[in-house]
């Protein structure tokens, strides 16, 4: 069996873009939000929560449409892991971890607008959510 040279007709060039709502139901528009109690009391709640479409513990049918992270260099906003450890905590653990991420080096600093960020929040959409990309602007 041998290999078939591909020829111009063979190849489809589309400019196309697949589009898909981001929130569940296929719905546009996200206009209530909860958390879960019992994810806020819980060792996940230290670094992130999740938001949800209906209230969790009402609806088994809730769907995580985001998670939201607060990220600190200093270790601000979140309690130290070890209390004779200071700096130490979640919120400085999510700031390195998108800083490994996003910047590819714990050397590096963000930069917003010209401005070193040492704080930020975080906004994770799950990629199943989502086709190629969101638009800019539509998270208002």
């Amino acid at each position: 069996m041998g290999f078939k040279r591909l020829e111009a007709e063979d190849l489809v060039i589309s400019t196309d873009s697949v589009t898909n709502p981001v929130w569940s139901n296929n719905n546009p528009t996200l206009t209530e939000f909860y958390t879960s109690s019992l994810q806020t009391i819980s060792s996940t709640g230290e670094f992130y929560y999740s938001i949800y479409q209906n209230d969790p513990l009402l609806n088994d049918n809730s769907e995580v449409q985001f998670s939201i992270a607060y990220c600190d260099s200093e270790g601000s906003g979140s309690n130290f892991y070890n209390v004779l450890v200071t700096g130490s905590s979640p919120t400085k653990s999510n700031y390195n971890q998108y800083k490994n991420l996003i910047l590819g080096d714990e050397n590096e600093e963000f930069i917003f607008g010209g401005h070193t960020g040492s704080y930020f929040y975080a906004i994770n959409v799950d990629r199943a959510r989502y086709k190629q990309h969101l638009l800019p602007g539509t998270m208002t």
